[in-house]
């Protein structure tokens, strides 16, 4: 699952943390393995800058389920301050802690420079950048001036996140876990999956490839109610790619009749990749989406208006999914 914490109209911030540790509550007791926490800045409706204050808070509220980010912007921090951060949280949590990491800055120009102050960063900076993680990370060397504490030996797993080729080649070469963005740039997945895949070396921390791919999902009862929920994604998405950002809405019925065809062709493609339905129709696209992508896992992103709704949606989910994960369990047993 991965979470924007986003605020619903008529709600507060206060509301939309409470409501996302209640859906990581959720779905722990349903078998999730993964609750990650995203990081945008100022934008309307999204309350999740601090990411890795929130990393420690829905840790702190659950009990076994693996809590990390999808994604710090690494950009915008020195990788000390941010090895310092996640060491601290592996520490408090073990062994439940991931480190995904992006190189976009999460937000508009004018807060990127805030938070950068002026700091120009290049594809040459990021992969430093993650060396400098990893290092910061692993063991301590005899002699090792800079050492981050908390940090130092706590091998925060490490996800590279992208919705282009160069995370693929990167996370390759350095042998590391691999996220695509497909919840929201569908249009390179494949591609970048085949690289990522292609590339792939053999690290001391990851022996063969491992992909995550981004995944909007609204499930309901039936096809028809999950389209009228998906209205406030539809909604939210227009307001990204016109520049007008609101707070999630209420669902609006036949909201995408009232669009342009560009519009919803606009919308179409940013949720290419999302699966929506009733249980028949999200068991058959996460179907499909398994047997295309051969993904090791799917990162879940489902924000209904409704956080009652919401858990509803991960329940069918989770229904959907688990003769999935039977037959991939019943296949692993049976190759050793």
């Amino acid at each position: 699952m991965l979470d924007l914490v986003s605020v619903r109209e008529g709600t507060s911030v206060a509301d939309a943390i409470a409501v996302a540790l209640r859906t990581a509550q959720h779905a722990e007791s349903l078998g999730f393995k993964r609750y990650w926490l995203a990081e945008h800045h100022n934008m309307v409706g999204i309350a999740c800058s601090a990411t890795a204050v929130l990393v420690g808070h829905i840790a702190g509220g659950t009990q076994r389920i693996r809590v990390g980010s999808g994604g710090i912007m690494l950009p915008n921090h020195a990788p000390l301050v941010v090895a310092e951060a996640f060491g601290t949280l592996a520490e408090l949590y073990p062994d439940r802690i991931d480190l995904g990491l992006g190189r976009a800055p999460g937000t508009d120009g004018a807060t990127m420079r805030a938070l950068r102050r002026d700091r120009v960063e290049s594809e040459d900076d990021y992969s430093r950048d993650v060396l400098e993680l990893q290092y910061l990370l692993g063991d301590a060397q005899p002699g090792q001036r800079l050492v981050a504490m908390p940090g130092a030996g706590t091998h925060v797993p490490i996800w590279l996140l992208g919705s282009s080729l160069f995370s693929a080649r990167l996370a390759a070469e350095r042998g590391l876990s691999f996220a695509f963005a497909s919840h929201f740039a569908p249009g390179l997945l494949l591609q970048a999956l085949d690289v990522y895949r292609s590339r792939f070396k053999p690290s001391a921390t990851l022996a063969q490839p491992r992909v995550a791919i981004g995944v909007p999902l609204i499930a309901a009862p039936t096809d028809e109610e999950a389209d009228f929920l998906a209205s406030s994604t539809y909604q939210r998405i227009l307001g990204i790619l016109t520049g007008s950002r609101r707070r999630l809405q209420p669902p609006q019925a036949h909201y995408m009749a009232q669009l342009q065809p560009q519009e919803r062709n606009a919308i179409a493609d940013f949720l290419a990749a999302a699966v929506i339905g009733g249980p028949d129709t999200v068991r058959r696209g996460l179907s499909e989406l398994a047997r295309v992508t051969q993904a090791d896992e799917f990162m879940l992103v489902c924000d209904i208006f409704d956080p009652a709704l919401r858990l509803r949606s991960l329940d069918i989910a989770a229904a959907a999914m688990r003769p999935l994960v039977e037959n991939v369990e019943n296949a692993e047993r049976s190759s050793s």
